[in-house]
Protein backbone atom coordinates (compact mmCIF):
# COMPACT_ATOMS: atom_id res chain seq x y z
CA UNK A 1 0.00 0.00 0.00
CA UNK A 2 1.55 3.12 -0.75
CA UNK A 3 0.63 6.70 1.07
CA UNK A 4 0.91 9.98 -0.62
CA UNK A 5 2.72 13.10 0.74
CA UNK A 6 -0.18 14.41 2.94
CA UNK A 7 -0.87 11.22 4.17
CA UNK A 8 1.93 10.03 5.62
CA UNK A 9 2.17 13.82 7.66
CA UNK A 10 -1.20 13.36 8.70
CA UNK A 11 -0.26 9.51 10.34
CA UNK A 12 3.49 11.23 11.83
CA UNK A 13 1.51 14.20 13.49
CA UNK A 14 -1.36 11.39 14.66
CA UNK A 15 1.44 9.29 16.31
CA UNK A 16 3.60 12.00 17.93
CA UNK A 17 0.33 13.21 19.29
CA UNK A 18 -0.19 10.06 20.88
CA UNK A 19 3.52 9.90 22.31
CA UNK A 20 3.35 13.05 23.46
CA UNK A 21 -0.40 12.18 25.19
CA UNK A 22 1.16 9.01 26.75
CA UNK A 23 4.06 11.23 28.20
CA UNK A 24 2.56 14.27 29.69
CA UNK A 25 1.75 14.07 33.47
CA UNK A 26 -2.10 14.54 34.39
CA UNK A 27 -1.17 17.02 37.38
CA UNK A 28 -3.96 17.78 39.62
CA UNK A 29 -4.47 21.36 39.60
CA UNK A 30 -4.97 24.24 42.30
CA UNK A 31 -6.19 27.92 41.69
CA UNK A 32 -3.47 30.16 41.80
CA UNK A 33 -4.21 34.30 41.19
CA UNK A 34 -1.04 36.65 41.53
CA UNK A 35 -3.78 39.20 41.89
CA UNK A 36 -5.14 37.60 44.95
CA UNK A 37 -1.30 37.42 46.17
CA UNK A 38 -0.77 40.60 46.03
CA UNK A 39 -4.35 41.88 48.08
CA UNK A 40 -3.13 39.14 50.51
CA UNK A 41 0.29 40.59 51.27
CA UNK A 42 -0.57 44.50 50.75
CA UNK A 43 -3.53 43.09 53.70
CA UNK A 44 -6.28 44.01 50.94
CA UNK A 45 -7.55 40.45 51.95
CA UNK A 46 -8.08 39.57 55.40
CA UNK A 47 -9.58 37.14 57.33
CA UNK A 48 -10.03 36.22 61.06
CA UNK A 49 -9.87 32.51 60.22
CA UNK A 50 -6.79 31.06 61.72
CA UNK A 51 -8.06 26.96 61.08
CA UNK A 52 -7.18 24.34 58.83
CA UNK A 53 -10.13 22.94 56.87
CA UNK A 54 -9.19 19.23 56.16
CA UNK A 55 -10.09 17.88 53.23
CA UNK A 56 -11.34 14.20 52.97
CA UNK A 57 -9.28 11.04 52.60
CA UNK A 58 -8.78 7.50 54.25
CA UNK A 59 -7.15 8.40 57.11
CA UNK A 60 -9.40 11.07 59.00
CA UNK A 61 -12.79 11.86 58.67
CA UNK A 62 -14.87 15.00 56.41
CA UNK A 63 -14.67 18.55 57.62
CA UNK A 64 -12.03 18.12 60.65
CA UNK A 65 -10.83 21.36 61.77
CA UNK A 66 -7.06 22.11 63.22
CA UNK A 67 -5.78 25.08 65.38
CA UNK A 68 -3.03 26.68 64.20
CA UNK A 69 -0.52 27.94 66.64
CA UNK A 70 -0.66 31.46 67.41
CA UNK A 71 1.28 33.36 69.33
CA UNK A 72 1.36 37.30 70.60
CA UNK A 73 1.79 39.73 68.37
CA UNK A 74 2.41 42.60 70.77
CA UNK A 75 5.36 40.30 72.24
CA UNK A 76 7.04 39.07 68.84
CA UNK A 77 6.83 42.57 66.69
CA UNK A 78 10.14 43.52 67.34
CA UNK A 79 11.36 40.11 66.48
CA UNK A 80 10.09 40.25 62.92
CA UNK A 81 12.02 43.41 61.63
CA UNK A 82 13.85 41.53 59.02
CA UNK A 83 10.37 40.07 57.19
CA UNK A 84 10.08 42.24 54.66
CA UNK A 85 12.47 42.87 51.59
CA UNK A 86 11.91 45.20 48.79
CA UNK A 87 10.87 43.61 45.53
CA UNK A 88 13.30 41.96 43.28
CA UNK A 89 10.71 40.65 40.95
CA UNK A 90 12.58 41.84 37.88
CA UNK A 91 15.68 39.98 38.76
CA UNK A 92 14.29 36.81 39.22
CA UNK A 93 11.92 34.35 38.30
CA UNK A 94 10.69 32.31 41.08
CA UNK A 95 9.01 28.70 41.47
CA UNK A 96 7.76 27.34 44.70
CA UNK A 97 8.00 23.88 45.48
CA UNK A 98 5.94 22.90 48.42
CA UNK A 99 5.88 19.45 50.53
CA UNK A 100 3.25 18.70 52.63
CA UNK A 101 3.70 16.45 55.80
CA UNK A 102 -0.14 15.03 55.38
CA UNK A 103 0.30 11.60 55.74
CA UNK A 104 -2.17 8.57 54.82
CA UNK A 105 -2.11 5.52 57.37
CA UNK A 106 0.40 3.46 55.44
CA UNK A 107 3.14 6.67 55.74
CA UNK A 108 2.22 7.16 59.56
CA UNK A 109 3.26 3.90 60.43
CA UNK A 110 6.44 4.83 60.41
CA UNK A 111 6.78 8.42 60.68
CA UNK A 112 3.85 9.27 63.02
CA UNK A 113 0.30 10.65 62.47
CA UNK A 114 -0.18 13.72 61.96
CA UNK A 115 -3.81 15.94 60.83
CA UNK A 116 -3.82 18.25 58.78
CA UNK A 117 -1.69 19.53 56.23
CA UNK A 118 1.10 22.02 56.70
CA UNK A 119 4.02 22.73 54.47
CA UNK A 120 6.63 20.78 55.69
CA UNK A 121 9.42 21.42 52.89
CA UNK A 122 9.41 25.50 51.97
CA UNK A 123 12.11 25.91 48.66
CA UNK A 124 11.94 28.62 46.15
CA UNK A 125 13.70 28.36 42.81
CA UNK A 126 15.17 31.09 41.29
CA UNK A 127 16.07 31.72 37.84
CA UNK A 128 18.54 35.00 37.12
CA UNK A 129 18.30 36.18 33.78
CA UNK A 130 21.59 34.33 32.90
CA UNK A 131 19.56 31.08 33.47
CA UNK A 132 21.52 30.48 36.90
CA UNK A 133 19.84 28.65 39.15
CA UNK A 134 19.39 28.89 43.20
CA UNK A 135 17.42 26.53 45.70
CA UNK A 136 16.38 29.12 48.90
CA UNK A 137 15.12 26.90 51.51
CA UNK A 138 12.65 28.56 54.19
CA UNK A 139 12.81 26.51 57.45
CA UNK A 140 9.76 25.70 58.28
CA UNK A 141 10.08 26.64 61.67
CA UNK A 142 10.33 30.53 60.77
CA UNK A 143 8.60 33.04 62.37
CA UNK A 144 6.20 35.15 60.71
CA UNK A 145 3.58 37.68 60.40
CA UNK A 146 0.48 36.18 58.21
CA UNK A 147 -0.99 39.36 56.66
CA UNK A 148 -4.17 37.69 55.82
CA UNK A 149 -4.76 36.67 59.54
CA UNK A 150 -2.49 39.32 60.83
CA UNK A 151 -1.05 36.45 62.70
CA UNK A 152 2.38 35.88 64.35
CA UNK A 153 2.75 32.34 63.66
CA UNK A 154 5.67 29.85 62.18
CA UNK A 155 5.55 29.66 58.16
CA UNK A 156 4.21 26.42 57.94
CA UNK A 157 0.83 27.16 59.40
CA UNK A 158 0.25 29.80 56.30
CA UNK A 159 -0.32 27.09 54.24
CA UNK A 160 -3.74 26.99 54.58
CA UNK A 161 -7.02 27.16 52.84
CA UNK A 162 -9.67 30.29 54.05
CA UNK A 163 -11.41 33.53 53.78
CA UNK A 164 -8.41 35.40 51.64
CA UNK A 165 -7.28 32.36 49.14
CA UNK A 166 -6.10 29.14 48.53
CA UNK A 167 -3.38 27.33 50.66
CA UNK A 168 -0.59 28.20 48.44
CA UNK A 169 -1.57 31.50 47.74
CA UNK A 170 -1.39 32.43 51.29
CA UNK A 171 1.88 31.26 51.77
CA UNK A 172 3.05 32.80 48.71
CA UNK A 173 2.09 36.22 50.09
CA UNK A 174 4.26 35.85 53.23
CA UNK A 175 7.05 35.00 51.11
CA UNK A 176 6.30 38.18 49.20
CA UNK A 177 6.72 39.86 51.54
CA UNK A 178 9.13 38.69 53.33
CA UNK A 179 11.76 38.13 50.16
CA UNK A 180 10.30 40.48 47.66
CA UNK A 181 9.65 37.35 45.30
CA UNK A 182 6.69 37.18 43.47
CA UNK A 183 5.86 33.15 42.71
CA UNK A 184 5.49 32.79 38.77
CA UNK A 185 3.88 28.92 39.26
CA UNK A 186 4.21 26.63 42.30
CA UNK A 187 4.17 22.59 43.07
CA UNK A 188 3.49 20.90 45.81
CA UNK A 189 3.72 16.94 46.56
CA UNK A 190 2.94 15.12 49.85
CA UNK A 191 5.99 12.78 51.08
CA UNK A 192 4.35 9.69 50.06
CA UNK A 193 3.88 11.03 46.86
CA UNK A 194 7.49 11.52 46.78
CA UNK A 195 8.35 8.10 48.10
CA UNK A 196 6.75 6.78 44.70
CA UNK A 197 8.82 9.31 42.96
CA UNK A 198 11.94 7.97 44.18
CA UNK A 199 11.03 4.11 43.93
CA UNK A 200 10.28 5.06 40.23
CA UNK A 201 13.86 5.76 39.43
CA UNK A 202 15.53 3.20 41.18
CA UNK A 203 16.09 4.85 44.46
CA UNK A 204 18.18 8.01 45.32
CA UNK A 205 22.19 7.85 46.42
CA UNK A 206 22.59 9.19 49.88
CA UNK A 207 26.27 9.79 51.39
CA UNK A 208 26.98 10.24 54.79
CA UNK A 209 29.46 10.80 57.06
CA UNK A 210 28.69 8.12 60.01
CA UNK A 211 26.25 5.61 60.30
CA UNK A 212 22.85 6.66 61.71
CA UNK A 213 19.51 5.63 62.33
CA UNK A 214 15.85 6.08 64.13
CA UNK A 215 14.27 3.47 65.59
CA UNK A 216 13.42 0.79 63.23
CA UNK A 217 12.37 3.93 60.75
CA UNK A 218 15.94 3.38 59.07
CA UNK A 219 19.58 2.37 59.06
CA UNK A 220 21.95 3.82 56.41
CA UNK A 221 25.57 3.03 56.44
CA UNK A 222 28.53 5.44 56.50
CA UNK A 223 29.33 6.20 52.74
CA UNK A 224 27.00 6.27 50.29
CA UNK A 225 24.08 4.28 49.67
CA UNK A 226 21.02 3.84 47.23
CA UNK A 227 17.77 4.74 49.33
CA UNK A 228 14.24 3.74 48.66
CA UNK A 229 11.54 6.20 48.79
CA UNK A 230 10.18 5.13 52.45
CA UNK A 231 13.84 4.95 53.87
CA UNK A 232 14.94 8.45 51.87
CA UNK A 233 12.06 10.24 53.72
CA UNK A 234 12.39 8.77 56.77
CA UNK A 235 15.97 10.04 57.09
CA UNK A 236 15.09 13.40 55.75
CA UNK A 237 12.43 13.76 58.41
CA UNK A 238 14.40 12.37 61.53
CA UNK A 239 13.91 14.22 64.46
CA UNK A 240 15.69 11.56 66.79
CA UNK A 241 18.80 10.47 65.01
CA UNK A 242 21.23 8.38 66.35
CA UNK A 243 25.04 7.63 65.37
CA UNK A 244 27.34 4.24 65.73
CA UNK A 245 29.35 4.72 68.66
CA UNK A 246 32.57 2.31 67.62
CA UNK A 247 31.83 -0.84 65.58
CA UNK A 248 28.69 -2.10 64.66
CA UNK A 249 28.51 -5.31 66.73
CA UNK A 250 25.81 -8.18 65.75
CA UNK A 251 25.20 -11.07 68.19
CA UNK A 252 24.89 -14.59 67.66
CA UNK A 253 21.02 -14.11 67.36
CA UNK A 254 21.03 -11.61 64.74
CA UNK A 255 20.57 -8.85 67.16
CA UNK A 256 22.11 -5.49 67.34
CA UNK A 257 24.26 -5.18 70.15
CA UNK A 258 26.35 -2.08 69.01
CA UNK A 259 26.48 1.26 71.21
CA UNK A 260 24.20 4.51 69.32
CA UNK A 261 24.22 7.91 70.95
CA UNK A 262 22.19 10.92 70.18
CA UNK A 263 23.20 12.66 66.97
CA UNK A 264 24.25 16.04 68.05
CA UNK A 265 22.94 19.25 66.70
CA UNK A 266 19.86 17.99 65.09
CA UNK A 267 17.18 20.82 64.09
CA UNK A 268 14.86 22.27 61.54
CA UNK A 269 18.05 23.35 59.50
CA UNK A 270 19.58 19.95 59.83
CA UNK A 271 16.17 18.52 57.81
CA UNK A 272 16.89 21.65 55.32
CA UNK A 273 20.32 19.93 54.19
CA UNK A 274 19.06 17.01 54.08
CA UNK A 275 15.76 17.96 51.71
CA UNK A 276 18.06 20.06 49.69
CA UNK A 277 20.34 17.15 49.13
CA UNK A 278 17.33 14.81 48.57
CA UNK A 279 15.76 17.07 46.11
CA UNK A 280 18.64 17.53 44.06
CA UNK A 281 19.92 13.89 44.15
CA UNK A 282 16.75 12.88 42.40
CA UNK A 283 16.87 15.31 39.50
CA UNK A 284 20.96 14.44 39.49
CA UNK A 285 18.84 10.67 38.51
CA UNK A 286 16.64 12.04 36.24
CA UNK A 287 19.17 13.90 34.23
CA UNK A 288 21.09 10.55 33.69
CA UNK A 289 17.87 8.48 32.64
CA UNK A 290 19.15 5.68 30.05
CA UNK A 291 16.01 4.68 28.88
CA UNK A 292 12.80 5.53 28.05
CA UNK A 293 11.19 3.00 30.13
CA UNK A 294 12.67 4.65 32.81
CA UNK A 295 11.44 8.07 32.13
CA UNK A 296 8.16 7.19 31.47
CA UNK A 297 7.75 5.42 35.15
CA UNK A 298 9.01 8.66 36.32
CA UNK A 299 6.27 10.31 34.67
CA UNK A 300 3.76 8.37 35.65
CA UNK A 301 5.17 8.82 39.21
CA UNK A 302 4.75 12.31 38.67
CA UNK A 303 1.03 12.31 38.07
CA UNK A 304 0.35 10.44 41.30
CA UNK A 305 2.45 13.01 43.82
CA UNK A 306 2.10 16.40 42.46
CA UNK A 307 -0.11 19.35 42.25
CA UNK A 308 0.23 22.08 39.98
CA UNK A 309 -1.65 25.59 39.53
CA UNK A 310 -3.75 26.02 37.06
CA UNK A 311 -1.98 29.10 35.15
CA UNK A 312 1.06 26.83 34.12
CA UNK A 313 0.05 24.56 30.83
CA UNK A 314 1.01 20.87 30.86
CA UNK A 315 3.17 21.61 28.10
CA UNK A 316 5.17 24.03 29.52
CA UNK A 317 5.29 22.09 32.69
CA UNK A 318 6.46 19.21 30.75
CA UNK A 319 9.28 21.59 28.80
CA UNK A 320 10.73 23.18 32.59
CA UNK A 321 10.74 19.43 33.53
CA UNK A 322 12.81 18.42 30.27
CA UNK A 323 15.04 21.31 30.54
CA UNK A 324 15.87 20.76 34.24
CA UNK A 325 17.62 17.87 32.94
CA UNK A 326 20.42 20.16 31.17
CA UNK A 327 21.17 21.82 34.52
CA UNK A 328 24.22 21.25 36.62
CA UNK A 329 23.70 20.54 39.80
CA UNK A 330 27.21 20.97 40.58
CA UNK A 331 26.48 25.20 40.25
CA UNK A 332 23.65 25.08 41.98
CA UNK A 333 23.01 27.47 44.85
CA UNK A 334 22.12 25.89 47.96
CA UNK A 335 20.90 28.74 50.23
CA UNK A 336 19.27 29.04 53.40
CA UNK A 337 18.25 32.14 54.84
CA UNK A 338 19.58 33.27 58.17
CA UNK A 339 17.94 32.52 60.89
CA UNK A 340 18.50 32.36 65.10
CA UNK A 341 16.90 29.94 67.43
CA UNK A 342 14.14 31.65 69.81
CA UNK A 343 12.02 30.20 72.88
CA UNK A 344 8.72 31.80 73.08
CA UNK A 345 7.36 32.65 76.59
CA UNK A 346 5.26 29.16 76.37
CA UNK A 347 8.36 27.35 75.62
CA UNK A 348 8.09 26.97 71.68
CA UNK A 349 11.07 26.45 69.53
CA UNK A 350 10.80 28.57 66.63
CA UNK A 351 13.27 30.22 64.35
CA UNK A 352 13.90 34.22 63.61
CA UNK A 353 15.10 35.60 60.37
CA UNK A 354 18.45 37.76 61.34
CA UNK A 355 18.97 39.27 57.86
CA UNK A 356 16.75 41.08 55.66
CA UNK A 357 16.37 39.00 52.38
CA UNK A 358 17.68 41.37 49.99
CA UNK A 359 20.82 41.90 51.82
CA UNK A 360 21.05 38.00 52.62
CA UNK A 361 21.03 37.93 48.57
CA UNK A 362 23.47 40.45 48.12
CA UNK A 363 25.76 38.41 50.32
CA UNK A 364 25.54 35.85 48.14
CA UNK A 365 26.54 38.17 45.04
CA UNK A 366 23.15 37.19 43.85
CA UNK A 367 22.18 41.22 44.12
CA UNK A 368 24.16 44.25 43.11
Amino acid sequence: MKFNKQTLLLIGIVLIGLIAYSLVPNFEREEFDSEIIEDISSGDITTTTSKIQVEENDSKPEDTIIDAEVFEPSKYDSLLINNNSKRIDELFTSYLIIGSDERSPNSSESRGSVDGSRADVILIVIVDGDSNVSLVSLPRDLLIEDPCTKNIQRINSSFISNGCGSDAENLSAVILNMTGLKIKHFVKFSFEGFEEIIDSIGGVEICVNETQREGYSFEIQKGCNNLNGEIALNWIVSRNTEILDGEKLIDEDGKDVSSWKPMPGVSDLTRIKKQQQLILSVMQKVNDFNSFNNFLNFVNALENAFTIDENISVIEASRLLWEFREINFDNVNKLTVPTYNYTTESGAQVLILNENFYDFLSSKDLVD
